[in-house]
This record gives structure tokens, sequence and C-alpha cells, in this order.
């Protein structure tokens, strides 16, 4: 076959560093030396399976130096590629458009990255490397010196630190998402994705794409490898529509044309598949496509191996999922970021993966660090959504198996609505999913003994000391753990002898500069009323006049990880409600457990975005550090180490370099443990069948942290669910931020007076449940 084939083999292939369009069969020429392994690669599951391959690596420099270079646009920055890469860099030598810069600005993505980039509408960034830092350097100034005429930028830089040059790094690499999803913008999808043509004609070909975009009234932002002339583009199609699909492929066709006369690939990097197949004839020519086909012969003759991709491919305009009928169910959230469709919030994954590279400061995917399996990363979860809705393979959509086991490990602990550059927000659609499957059915025990927490904190509280006994007792213990679906291998948490609301109201009003509400969440209030102590010490020591508000309230988060939305909604009205007054004069609220915070801040507008006063609440709550620095507040000295881990709810609706800077300021030397989520994530970690991932999540990086930390370091952990996982786990005792601020707050204590009545009122019927469950 390669006899016949040869002459227009060489005739016809392009010799670009990127070209992955079609089969390889360039590598079957004499004086490429036979090279049948070489062959098959790329031919994408079409012809064989590859289950084992050796790598050639590069050497790695000690040091390196990355020139950023700013060019007029994207244009400039194409025609001085050659000139660059006749200066040496290293394999890398990457680029990107102003839009592409303007998209993440608009995200709020990377801002301190883009920083980092000199002016310009159009930037390369090339990597040079050297033994030492100063070689490196030099490395870097002579290349740029070398940019003379049409080559020079307008403006650059040299970036030594790994932190920028990481920094940068992370800039390009989440394009992909951040270009698909512009602010104000259509939506941008896959189609012409990688096209390649020789470095030397990029700029001539970026300019004709242009071209071709406006004639079609498409828009798109560029990014890619502009050193090997591939570049990347999401494209604003219209899939939707008949008249779409017809302009999809004609603009498809055209490009397929423009490449091909550049002595290009349709593909530089993913491949062809079934997208760009049909087009290999306007890049090869019928007859090596014919070739192609003998080839696929010889190795699968009954053609078994992924049938439809790259020979016999089916139409480019078929099987477009944008033209899949998704179900539109009524839901309880408003999604608001997508224009109020579930639909579109489960299609905004598009497959970067940053929830399988766990490390670093990243909280996502805390399930996925644990289990390594695909099925509970983000992008895992969001597909399984997406065929939940298609109907096609998981035909019993909301009561599907499968999507309930894949979101049963999502802590819901919002690191994907910080960390995921598409803006999947998991948590939120696991909630919807568990409203929809559950919606006028019983749910798992445990959905009630935990989502309810609010309700048997307030029972509890009648009579704590004799609860915390029958908690910690044989046989009582293990029968209410057993009772609430949770887990043997935990301890039930003590209520407080008197709630934070008890001990506020028996002492005198304060008056002060300016009126501050409190927020006496469920965990404060019936758990560590310490923490809410030290917070009023805090706030009246800097003048405000500190205020809770009246009436039983909950603001119902523990209610949204078990899809009872119609009650959390009722809840939020309630707390909208005791609000009102406040919100009216414009009175700061402010919260100490971050993920109540985080529903004031977040699920509030999205559950109820036609009430003015969700969106009021959302703008004036406040985490404490976050309030405390807004308004100047100095807090007093104490010195010392701290160890301070960050609630994921407050990283994604916030952050705590607030707390940190509040520490620094107190005179405490400060370490910031980063990496993954705690592990037990408000009740997630209790219920019986997550404490083993509940465990290796945690000991990713918080519980070796602690265990290593010194005996005089102060461990701080704002989230009631972080202070809990670490008592239980290490047997170091957690602080709250305001705890370790003020050091000197007490734990309130029941007085002398509690009757022994209400205690051999409550005993007989706890026993008697405890006894029977």
């Amino acid at each position: 076959m390669r006899d016949r084939y040869a002459p227009l083999i060489r005739e016809r292939f392009a010799d670009i560093p990127r070209r992955v369009s079609g089969y390889n069969l360039d590598e079957l020429l004499p004086e490429k030396g036979f090279n049948v392994a070489r062959a098959l690669v790329g031919t994408e599951g079409t012809c064989v399976t590859v289950l084992e391959a050796t790598l050639q690596l590069i050497p790695k420099h000690a040091a390196h130096s990355l020139l950023v270079l700013g060019y007029k646009d994207h244009f400039a920055a194409a025609d001085a590629v050659p000139a660059v890469l006749a200066a040496g860099p290293l394999t890398g030598l990457e680029g990107f458009d102003r839009h592409f810069v303007e998209e993440q600005q608009g995200e709020g993505l990377n801002r301190g990255a883009l920083s980092l980039l000199p002016r310009g509408g159009g930037w390369l960034l090339a990597e040079f490397g050297a033994a030492t830092q100063d070689e490196a350097h030099a490395r870097a100034e002579e290349a740029f010196a070398s940019l003379t005429n049409g080559a020079a930028p307008v403006a650059f830089r040299i970036h030594d630190g790994e932190r920028a040059q990481h920094e940068l790094a992370e800039v390009r690499e989440v394009g992909l998402a951040s270009a698909s999803f512009p602010p104000g913008g259509r939506d941008r999808q896959t189609g012409w994705e990688d096209g390649a043509v020789p470095p030397a004609r990029l700029g001539e070909y970026l300019r004709a794409l242009d071209e071709l975009l406006r004639r079609h009234g498409y828009t798109t932002s560029l990014y890619g490898h502009f050193g090997q002339g591939c570049v990347h583009t999401r494209i604003d199609f219209e899939l939707t529509t008949a008249d779409g699909r017809r302009t999809f492929r004609s603009f498809l066709e055209g490009a397929a044309d423009l490449v091909s006369s550049l002595g290009g690939s349709l593909s530089g990097e993913h491949g062809d598949g079934q997208a760009l197949a049909e087009l290999l004839p306007r890049m090869y020519g019928d007859e090596l496509v014919q070739a192609f086909r003998e080839f696929k012969s010889i190795w699968d003759p009954d053609w078994k191996m992924n049938p439809g991709k790259v020979v016999r491919p089916n139409a480019l305009d078929s099987d477009l999922k944008l033209a899949l009928p998704l179900e539109h169910p009524r839901t309880a959230f408003a999604y608001p970021h997508d224009g109020g469709d579930m639909r579109h919030a489960v299609t905004r994954c598009v497959g970067v993966g940053r929830c399988r590279k766990p490390g670093g400061q990243d909280v996502m995917c805390p399930s996925y660090i644990a289990t390594r399996e695909e099925e509970h990363t983000t992008r895992g979860r969001a597909r399984l959504l997406f065929e939940l809705m298609a109907g096609e393979l998981l035909e019993d959509r909301w009561r599907s198996r499968e999507v309930e086991e894949a979101l049963d490990l999502c802590l819901a602990c919002k690191g994907c609505t910080r960390d995921c550059p598409a803006g999947v927000d998991m948590p939120t659609l696991k909630a919807e999913f568990l409203h929809q499957r559950y919606r006028r059915r019983l749910r798992p025990r445990h959905a009630y003994a935990f989502g309810l927490v609010d309700r048997v904190a307030r029972v509890a509280s009648l009579e704590p000391e004799l609860v915390n006994v029958l908690g910690a007792v044989p046989p009582f213990a293990p029968a209410l753990r057993l009772a609430a679906g949770m887990t043997q291998h935990r301890a039930l948490p003590k209520f407080a002898p008197v709630t934070f609301r008890s001990w506020f109201a028996g002492r005198p009003r304060s008056r002060g500069k300016r009126r501050v509400v409190l927020w006496p969440d469920t965990f404060t209030n019936a758990f560590h009323p310490e923490a809410g102590v030290a917070a009023v010490e805090l706030l009246e020591g800097a003048g405000f006049e500190v205020v809770l508000p009246e009436g039983r309230l909950c603001c119902g988060r523990p209610l949204y990880d078990y899809g009872l939305l119609d009650l959390a909604r009722r809840y939020a009205s309630g707390c909208l409600d005791a609000l009102s007054v406040e919100l009216a004069s414009a009175t700061p609220i402010v919260g100490l457990e971050p993920s109540c915070v985080a529903v004031f801040k977040d699920e509030l507008t999205k559950l109820m975005p036609d009430d003015v006063r969700a969106a009021r609440v959302a703008a004036s709550t406040y985490h404490l550090a976050e309030f405390l620095l807004r308004e100047d507040v100095v807090p007093p000295r104490r010195g010392g180490q701290a160890l301070l881990w960050g609630h994921c709810h407050q990283k994604a609706t916030g952050g705590i370099d607030a707390d940190e800077e509040l520490l620094a300021a107190a005179g405490v030397d400060v370490d910031v443990v980063r990496g993954g989520c705690c592990g037990l994530a408000g009740s997630w970690g209790f219920e019986a069948d997550h404490y083993d991932v509940s465990v290796a999540c945690g000991e990713h990086a918080l519980l070796p942290a602690v265990r290593a930390a010194l005996p005089e370091t102060t461990v701080v952990a704002n989230g009631f669910s972080c202070r809990t996982q670490v008592e239980q786990l290490t047997q170091r005792r957690a602080l709250h931020l305001t705890q370790a601020l003020v050091p000197t707050a007490a734990r309130p204590r029941a007085g002398a007076g509690r009757r022994l009545a209400r205690g051999a009122a409550l005993a007989v019927p706890v026993a008697l449940l405890a006894a029977r469950c």
C-alpha cells in the first residue's frame, strides 16, 4: 500500500510542526524508516488500541526566564513568530489576542497574572532556559534585542520568578473555558478548534480567518501554540436552528479550504474525529482518503473500531450536542448566570479538566482527590447531568442511579464555583437534582436528621447536659447515630450549656457609633457560642453596636445539601422578614459561620431572584474578617503563631486573605494551609457511607498540617465542620478567628437556677426514643 501511494504522500502531506489530521502515512515512507508505530499514533482508536508506550524525554533546564512580548494586535504577533523562533526559545511559544484577555478580565479570572502582561493587543510568551537564572535571563534579553523592524514589540517584560511564570501559564491554561462563555456575549462552541498552518504563514492565516468569521457573522478569541502555527478558537456558532447549522457548515468548509491552501492541517492537536473528518478530502484529495480507508482495513478489516470517525465519517453537522432536545424542567433555582436555564448550566463544562489537577491552593474536587475516579470530578458529574437531560443514555432521568451515585460524593464545597474556569456550579446542580428526585417522596433518614439540625438543636438546647450524656454513652449513643444515619466512627458534637442567643439576651445592651447585625447561625448559637462571644467583644471594642435579629431563625444551609429547597425557601423568607428593618437602614450583616454567610451571598439570590431584599442581603453580608478590614479595624495585639485553614465556602465567596491580614496585624505569624477540603463538609462526613472518603479528603492537606504544627501553634478554622474534623481526627482544638483574636473570651456557662424538672421531663421520652431506635 505504501508503494502505491508514496508519490501522493510526498506531494500532499504538509511538513508542518502540528499536523494530526488523517493518518500518518508519511511515517511509512522509506526515508522515514517505515515506522509503523508512528503511523498508528493518532489514529483515534480506529485502527489499534495503545496499551503501552515509551516516551522520549527532553532535558529540563535548571532555570527559566519568560519573555512576554506585547504587539499592537495578534496579527502583528503572528507575523513576528519566525523572528522569535530564530532567537532560540524552548519548545513553548504561546500567543493570544486582546479578546482572550478581556474575557478573563470580565470574568474576574487571573487578575494578578493579567497585570503581569506588558501593554498591547496581542501577546507572545517565549520561554528560555539555562543552567543558572542569570544565564536564562541573559538569553531572554538577547532574544528581545534580536527583534527588529516588523518583529519588534510595542512593549515587553521578562519574568524570572516561578510564581509569575506559573500564573501566566494559568492564563493560557484556562483559555478554553473563559473563551466559551464571554461576559455579555453569545456562548462559543468548538467546531473549528485547532487549525494549524506553517508558522511562517500564521499572520496570513489569521487575517484570512478573521475575514471568514466576519463574513459568517461570528466572533471568537484566539490563543494557542503560535510557535507551531496551531491556533485554538471557540466560535459563537448558532447550532440550535437549521439556518444556524447551515451557516456552521458553510464556515467549516471555507476554513478547511483556507488551511489547505496554506499547506496546513484541519487539526493541529485534537484530531478529526467526527467533527472534521468529512472535510479531509479538501485537505488530502480523494485518493489519499482512499488510502486511509485501506490502512484502516489492514488493522480493522470488519470496521468495528470507533466507526464513523476519520474515514467513512458521519456528517459534521449530525449529532450536534446543542441540537439535542434537552429536558427543560421547572426548577427551584433561577440560574441567573445561565439565562434562567438549567440546561445551559449543565453544558458549561467544556472538558478543561482542572478538577482533575489536585494541588496548590485549589479546592476542587475533594472527592476526586480522594478517589481518583472520573465520575467524582466536576467534569464527570456535569457530563452525567447532561446525559440525564438529554434522555438518550439515562432514560430514567431524575431517578438515575448513575447520577445519584456520582453526586453522592459531591461535598457541595463550592470549590468548583471558584476554581472551575467555566463556572460550573455543582453544589447548586446537586441540590436541584435532589429536589427533583425526591419531589413528593420520602428522603433517606439522614436528610431529616442533619437537614433539620436547627430544629434538633433548638430542642436539645433545652437540656444540653442531658443530651450530651445520652449522645456519649451506650446504648443511647450508638442508637442515636443509627437513627440519624450517622457513622459509628464519629462522636456526636456536644451542645453548649448556654446558647449564644441566651448569653446575648442576658447582657446589657451596648451602644456604638454604628449598628451591625451579627448573624446567630445554628452552629455558633448551639454548639460554639464562645466564637460569638468573642465576636461581640471584638466588634464592640471597635465601637460598633451589635444587634441580633429577633425570632427563631436559620439560614437553612443544611437544607440545600439534601435538596429540601421548598423548605429552604420558607426559611429564607423568614430571614428576609426578620432583616427587613435593618436592610432599610443599610445595616451591615456580619456572619461567623462561612457556609451561612455563603447562603446570603450566593444561594439566596438564586432561590428568590424576584425578592429585592435577597439582593440587598447579598450586598450587605460580610464574613467577619472581610467586614473588619473594610472598616479599618485594628485587632488587639497578641503575637504567637497560627495555622490558618480556610473554609471552602469562604474561599468561594470572599477568600481568606482578610483573615490572614487581620492575624498578621495582631502580630501573629501566620502559616496558611492550602489544598482541598477538610472533608467533613457540614454533615456530609457524618453520614455512614461517607466516612472513609471524608477522612481521605482531610488527609490531603489539613490533617497532616495540624499534626505537624507545634503544640503552641493556634489552629484557626472558621467553619464549624472544619473545627470538628480537626478535633475528632487529630485531638487538637481549633479556634474561630474571633477566638484567636480575643483569646480571653469565655464560653457561656449555665446558671445555678436551671430547673431539674425540665431535665427529668425530657429524660424519659429521650431514653424511650433512643431505645426504640
